[in-house]
């Protein structure tokens, strides 16, 4: 198990480049699946999550090739169907969170597709019940070998009917628009997730040949086509890096551009941050943000404490609640942390108190923070990553503070952040892997 030794305290300085959208790569790469023809994809992020489900991609016969290091060339000119009755697939697909969005491309193209029950990230239940209640009202008939290895099957074409989603899911809105491309008739998809990584997703379809209206809201009217073809499609950089650069550099009262940023894009983020205190200037396409000793929260118009809570899009999104939460750590003001998506997510906090910031863990969703406005540096101790978001706020405090400190399980980090002590080394961070 790898580990992070990091020796904090220091101001940062420099330019940074976010890594390509993780959340868009996996289902951009599963869409491949739907035509024979070749598909370049560029701007894919080097990380374990996506470089797994590459590898899952090849061995179910789709050729890959890499033409620069963020561009691969992907042709599922011959998907081996056999592939999914092996134990290897089983395996693989069984670790990777990801592995979900093969379902509707599957489905849609080959009528069929089986998968154990993904894995991925303890942060609270993640049921898969939007993406199969859908993918049955397109005609896939489900069944489930115990408590975890589904298989869905479509008795002929896939047929176009309405459906109104119990919850705005974004895996489980891709996953019915790849299969509802490809079925006979019209697909109206209401409460759709219409994140900027579907946006993405629908364009790079449409592209291909698909008929979808109402890209960027939450009504999706879908005409099913014969055959998609091939194109190329180049992903968003990474929000979430976007925002955790963000966070980092007001915590360790540095001066950070962030390049290439797609600040359209961004939604929420900027003025999220903006309310704790942070200073943010556009410059172009690039966010400049200024070394700041001392950021002050925001409070309602009637002097009341200041909630920040996570929403389907375009509300804030739920996976820059930890870097929220630890930035606060050190501002002027409180602020209440609700997570309302997943109920494991706030459970990091005890580390963060260890390391002397005051927080009061309300309940499994909410938490208290109540700043420290750098009046006392957090201080270093040993600590475990327990999932991607919180892996990485956790760093943000370990930079911040005084003393080394040591976090270990640092393979839940690589699989959302590319290189992530590399790059921050080069801006005057000291990070050593051990």
């Amino acid at each position: 198990m790898a580990a992070f030794e990091v020796r904090g305290g220091k101001a940062l300085r420099g330019e940074i480049t976010p890594q390509g959208a993780k959340n868009e790569a996996l289902q951009i790469l599963c869409a491949v699946l739907l035509t024979p023809e070749p598909v370049t994809i560029s701007n894919i992020p080097d990380i374990r999550d996506v470089n797994k489900l590459i590898e899952l991609l090849r061995d179910m016969g789709v050729k890959v090739g890499k033409l620069a290091s963020d561009t691969y060339i992907f042709q599922a000119e011959n998907v081996n169907l056999d592939y999914m009755d092996s134990a290897e697939f089983a395996a693989q697909a069984g670790a990777l969170r990801g592995s979900v969005m093969i379902l509707g491309p599957m489905l849609g193209r080959f009528g069929r597709c089986q998968l154990p029950k993904p894995g991925g990230d303890k942060i609270g239940r993640r049921p898969m019940d939007t993406h199969f209640l859908g993918l049955e009202k397109l005609g896939g008939k489900l069944t489930l070998e115990g408590t975890d290895f589904y298989r869905i099957k479509a008795d002929g074409k896939l047929r176009g009917t309405y459906m109104l989603l119990d919850e705005a899911s974004v895996t489980g809105t891709a996953n019915i628009l790849m299969a509802a491309v490809l079925a006979e008739g019209t697909t109206t998809i209401y409460n759709a997730a219409c994140e900027p990584y579907l946006q993405q997703l629908c364009r790079m379809l449409v592209r291909m040949g698909a008929n979808i209206q109402g890209i960027g809201s939450n009504l999706l009217t879908i005409e099913g086509v014969e055959h998609l073809g091939g194109t190329e499609h180049r992903m968003l950089p990474d929000m979430i890096e976007v925002g955790s650069f963000i966070g980092l550099a007001a915590m360790t009262g540095s001066e950070i551009t962030i390049k290439d940023c797609q600040i359209p894009q961004l939604g929420l983020i900027p003025d999220t941050f903006r309310k704790l205190g942070i200073q943010l200037e556009f410059r172009g396409d690039d966010i400049y943000i200024p070394a700041q000793t001392h950021y002050e929260i925001a409070t309602y118009l009637d002097g009341s404490v200041l909630t920040i809570s996570d929403h389907t899009w375009p509300g804030f999104t739920p996976d820059l609640l930890s870097i929220v939460l630890v930035v606060a750590c050190q501002a002027q003001g409180t602020v209440l942390i609700h997570q309302k998506m997943f109920e494991s997510r706030l459970f990091f906090v005890d580390k963060l108190i260890d390391m002397g910031a005051q927080i009061i863990l309300c309940d499994p969703h909410r938490a208290t923070v109540i700043g420290l406005d750098q009046r006392t540096r957090l201080r270093g101790i040993t600590m475990t990553s327990p999932d991607i978001r919180a892996g990485v706020a956790l760093l943000i405090a370990a930079l911040s503070a005084e003393g080394t400190s040591t976090i270990l399980n640092v393979e839940q980090i690589d699989r959302g952040y590319q290189a992530i002590d590399q790059r921050l080394n080069a801006l005057g961070a000291d990070i050593r892997r051990v």
